[in-house]
């Protein structure tokens, strides 16, 4: 259910799409045309991390290192349902349903796997509107992970709503579904190897 003010004029696709391409990082949340935040280095950091690590092991390109088997994509529009099109930060879809990503924008096909970093000017949007649009629609699995804390939580959509099956933080070895073939840390996603704590 959206909770969209009445009577007031929900954004569109079209109006989405008719932003110029170089300056449309925007979504459309709750029939609202919202431009996403920034990322900060650290969020940067963390989507490159996390992308490399699970693509690795199971994009088309795993060649041995892990199962394969998915499709992965940073920043691409995705329609969920109207009045809510996003852009995940990275999305994967199982390659039985989408065996390449198309050419047209936004993609249709819900993902099989989202995960959010959160910043701190939308963070409301990510731990709650977007759970919600993905619980509605189904997505099978929803990370979010939190930069400034280390903080990783693992949602599996059942009939009853998203189950929390994990929560991980800093150092944590941890296995996460649906990718458990890799392991890793959240501070490693976080590019904390290094030592540079609080970039």
């Amino acid at each position: 259910m959206s909770s969209a003010a009445p009577g007031r004029r929900l954004a569109t696709v079209e109006d989405l799409l008719a932003l110029p391409e170089a300056e449309r990082f925007h979504e459309i949340v709750d029939g609202e045309l919202v431009q996403k935040a920034m990322p900060s280095p650290r969020h940067g950091a963390a989507q490159v991390e996390l992308t490399t690590e699970i693509a690795g092991a199971y994009g088309p390109r795993a060649r041995g290192r892990g199962p394969g088997g998915w499709v992965f994509a940073t920043e691409v529009e995705n329609f969920f349902e109207e009045p809510h099109v996003y852009r995940p930060d990275v999305s994967g879809w199982r390659r039985e349903r989408l065996p390449r990503l198309p050419d047209q924008s936004p993609i249709a096909l819900r993902p099989d796997w989202v995960c959010e970093i959160l910043s701190p000017s939308n963070k409301q949007n990510d731990l709650f509107k977007k759970l919600r649009t993905y619980q509605r629609c189904q997505v099978p699995h929803y990370w979010i992970l939190d930069p400034e804390v280390e903080v990783l939580a693992v949602y599996r959509w059942t009939a009853e709503g998203y189950l929390l099956v994990l929560t991980a933080e800093g150092q944590e070895s941890i296995r996460a579904e649906p990718f458990d073939a890799v392991e890793f840390s959240v501070h490693s996603l976080l590019a904390g190897d290094e030592g540079e704590q609080g970039a």
